[in-house]
């Protein structure tokens, strides 16, 4: 059976920069650290919630 030989320009483009620049994968994830990976406090989420204006019903409909 023949192996597939196909790969995309995508999967070539990729391949190729992570080749060219091998640091890339750990400035991912310092910047993933910086950016989503944060723990919740759960006071600050519990004022966020109360503060919360509700949405009108058919906000959409101006002036009626």
């Amino acid at each position: 059976m023949a192996a597939n030989l196909y790969e995309s320009e995508l999967t070539r483009f990729l391949r190729q920069l992570r080749e060219s620049k091998p640091q890339l994968a750990e400035e991912q994830r310092k910047g993933r650290a910086q950016w989503w990976d944060r723990s919740l406090d759960a006071e600050e989420q519990r004022a966020f919630a109360q503060s919360r204006v509700m949405q009108k019903p058919y906000v959409y409909q101006g002036g009626q």
